[in-house]
């Protein structure tokens, strides 16, 4: 909200006359009148000229001075089309999205793109090297990867970019990024640690099995991730998704045994950080790096990444998963109920997340297994009319 400028508040006294003053006082007077003039105008310079470095963002470049020549009384036109500049307009990110099963070999990879729509408008391939879990869907070199038992490809990365060209689309890659169970398998500095001991953290919800995560704050894990995206970004590809830089759904239990910094409302400062990393890194490859988000994560309330003023990629891919959001999603009070056809579930998923994502370029992905490409067309219809034209069909 902008201040209201009040202007500079002016008060009146009553002059004196002065009179009867000597030759030698009028010439004091004088001197002292240019001294005090002088001296203020340093003063204002001295203090204005920091003011207004500090004003400037880092890389602005500083305002020009500008002469009026114009002759008094003549009239003149301000000529606002010089020197306009124009907002640089967001990247356009259309795409359809493989699966892990179509990364199994090059048959199977040649199969899925030979079913990617042709007349959808669709430029980008994007395909899940490194998914949810920590399994990685191509030859890495990384020996972590192995040691892991992450690695569950022999395609290489040539041969994929090289297919993905040859169906006449550009290569992007889906990266997952903490919600990893292989890595602290082998290395436990990657994952949470107890405060206590330093023994190994795991997820003991039913759900997750009882298995360990991938932690932001750990050096390892940023390398390992960072070391992927340096493969990925080597090979072509032009755009990288990294997703669920999250932290677990850590339950009161969780966080009496772990570091406090995890349970503050400051502890997003750790996502964000390693999310402008691996936007440097993909940046310094020579490809566009976006920020992958879960409608469900959103809904649910573990999404501390979403930080705008804070990350360097203004770009966010937001995942409806119809079919995870037709269970019913729960923050704790409120249950988020969706039925009806996957059209039907973005348009209210969207209803409910739109005020989240306005200062942000949102692309959304649209899939669901049991739903077929008419109907996954049809919804992405759905995000269009509410002004979301970038989309990920699959």
């Amino acid at each position: 909200m902008k201040r209201k400028n009040k202007g500079r508040k002016i008060y009146k006294t009553k002059e004196k006359n002065y009179y009867g003053k000597s030759p030698l006082g009028k010439a004091l007077s004088a001197a002292l009148t240019v001294l005090l003039i002088g001296g203020i105008g340093f003063i204002g310079y001295s203090v204005a000229e920091p003011i207004i470095n500090y004003t400037q963002h880092k890389g602005d470049k500083p305002a020009e001075e500008t002469t009026s020549a114009e002759p008094a009384g003549e009239e003149t036109t301000e000529d606002t089309s010089a020197g306009t500049v124009e907002p640089k307009a967001p990247e356009k990110y259309n795409a359809a999205g493989l699966v892990p099963t179509d990364m199994a070999t090059a048959e199977t990879l040649k199969t899925a793109l030979s079913a990617v729509p042709r007349s959808a408008d669709i430029e980008f391939v994007e395909v899940p090297l490194k998914v949810r879990g920590g399994k990685i869907y191509y030859a890495t070199t990384n020996q972590e990867a192995y040691s892991c038992g992450a690695v569950s490809s022999k395609l290489s990365l040539a041969t994929i970019t090289a297919l993905i060209e040859e169906s006449g689309f550009k290569p992007a890659a889906e990266i997952s990024t903490f919600y990893d169970n292989q890595l602290p398998t082998y290395l436990p500095e990657a994952g949470y640690v107890t405060v206590d001991d330093g023994s190994q953290w795991v997820d003991n919800d039913p759900a997750h099995g009882g298995v360990p995560w991938t932690a932001p704050t750990s050096q390892e894990a940023l390398t390992y991730i960072s070391s992927i995206i340096d493969e990925v970004t080597d090979a072509g590809f032009e755009r990288i998704v990294c997703t669920d830089i999250m932290y677990p759904y850590f339950r009161e239990s969780d966080l009496a045994l772990l570091d406090e910094q995890l349970g503050r409302t400051d502890r997003f400062l750790a996502l964000t950080s390693a999310a402008n990393l691996f936007y440097e890194r993909s940046v310094s490859g020579g490809a566009s790096m976006y920020v992958g988000v879960s409608a469900a994560d959103m809904l649910r309330g573990n999404c501390d990444v979403l930080q705008p003023q804070l990350l360097s990629a203004n770009t966010v891919v937001l995942t409806i998963d119809t079919d995870e959001l037709k269970k019913g999603v729960s923050d704790g009070k409120m249950l988020y109920e969706f039925e009806g056809t996957p059209a039907d579930i973005t348009e209210k998923c969207l209803g409910f997340l739109s005020d989240r994502l306005t200062d942000l370029n949102v692309t959304v992905r649209i899939s669901g297994s049991g739903a077929t490409a008419e109907e996954l067309m049809a919804a992405k219809e759905k995000a269009a009319a509410r002004g979301y034209t970038s989309f990920v069909i699959g």
